[in-house]
């Protein structure tokens, strides 16, 4: 099975999100952005099987940066966070949060899959692998909502995460920092 095929059956299996009325008060409060503004971020919402993967994927490629500047603009100015326990809001606070999460998550590396997609939302599934100062490996898995505003920015993100310790000869993730290779296992190739 190749990744294509992963991310298609994983979304096909998963069936659609279900609304929330925190969701609804946010579609409401949203501004109306212009598809062909510079501010839009491609792909857009209504999101296909093709558009939600490909969103994952850049999504992926932001965070694998570990770029905290580059990886807040995907994000409304006003974007609202639940990471773990930590509440975050606007880019001013994600730029704070990620500098702070990778300079203690050290080699970073990440892989994002589609869960499921409906509309201008996305739910994926990840897992990343990272160490800490005293060389102690790990392996976080978890699962996140996102939700869009029309201009392809993520509006609101909801991040459940368990850290499970592994050792340095168990970890999957041995690219390069930076960018996955595309002929990189997909977290289902890898039966993660």
């Amino acid at each position: 099975m190749n990744r294509r095929t992963a991310l298609s059956g994983a979304a096909a299996l998963a069936g659609t999100l279900v609304a929330s009325p925190l969701a609804s008060a946010q579609d409401a409060k949203a501004p109306p952005a212009q598809k062909g503004s510079p501010m839009a971020r491609p792909p857009l919402p209504p999101f296909t099987k093709e558009t939600a993967a490909q969103k994952v994927r850049a999504a992926e490629d932001g965070w694998n940066s570990r770029d905290p500047q580059r990886v807040s603009l995907a994000y409304t100015e006003d974007s609202t966070w639940r990471n773990r326990a930590e509440f975050v809001t606007g880019r001013a606070q994600i730029v704070e949060f990620l500098s702070r999460k990778w300079r203690r998550e050290l080699d970073y590396r990440l892989i994002k899959e589609v869960w499921a997609h409906d509309g201008n939302r996305i739910a994926v599934r990840f897992a990343y692998e990272w160490h800490d100062d005293s060389g102690q490996w790990y392996r976080s898995y978890g699962n996140e909502n996102w939700q869009f505003d029309e201009a392809g920015l993520m509006a609101t993100r909801f991040a459940s995460i368990n850290d499970l310790p592994i050792a340095e000869t168990d970890r999957k993730f041995r690219w390069p920092l930076g960018t996955r290779p595309a002929d990189h296992p997909s977290l289902s190739e890898l039966g993660l």
